[in-house]
């Protein structure tokens, strides 16, 4: 019989091996727990907006989008009272579900003033084929890839959709919003001027 003493160094105990396996099992939860953290961090500023660009407000005012049955919709247009400038895609499934909703607080808020603009990043042609389809009682402009340029500028770094932005009567941004809104979102906004 041996005795602990006896063995050879080369060969642990087995009580030795358990803190050993402890201590393996601690390090993997903490380097997974780390990346998990690293994970949620960059998921978060990624999909948070970030600053706009220098002037981006007064040029956003001076642009005019084509109308998907034709004519144009010019921002200027829109100046004065408050405006949530929603950019969408016939493709994207958020922007797709939330439309509806900003229809009905469109409905619901115009007597108060406030406007909303849909700005399709799509295709005129797929744009007009879903409004026949989903008809919408806001304007829509066509914005194409322009407007993901557009997003962008105003601090949509990622090109994400759907991207809200809620602009004052003064012209000024008051909030942005990086995917789906919620009725939460809207009964926050309805009070702004």
């Amino acid at each position: 019989m041996t005795s602990p003493s006896d063995r050879p160094e080369s060969i642990p105990a087995t009580s030795d091996a358990q803190p050993s396996a402890a201590r393996r099992r601690l390090l993997y939860a903490g380097v997974a727990g780390a990346a998990a953290l690293g994970g949620a961090g960059l998921a978060w500023w990624k999909f948070q907006p970030h600053a706009m660009e220098h002037g981006v407000e007064e040029a956003l005012w001076a642009m005019e989008f084509e109308k998907p049955e034709g004519g144009v919709v010019a921002l200027k247009s829109l100046a004065g009272k408050p405006l949530l400038l929603n950019f969408w895609a016939t493709w994207c499934p958020p922007c797709v579900e939330e439309l509806p909703m900003l229809n009905a607080f469109y409905r619901q808020q115009a007597p108060n003033g406030w406007q909303v603009l849909g700005l399709a990043i799509d295709q005129p042609s797929a744009v007009r084929k879903f409004l026949q389809r989903i008809p919408l009682e806001f304007p829509v402009g066509l914005a194409g890839l322009g407007g993901t340029d557009l997003g962008r500028s105003l601090g949509n770094l990622t090109g994400a959709l759907p991207f809200t932005v809620v602009l004052g009567g003064n012209g000024r941004v008051l909030h942005r919003k990086m995917g789906q809104i919620t009725p939460q979102d809207l009964q926050l906004w309805a009070p702004l001027r």
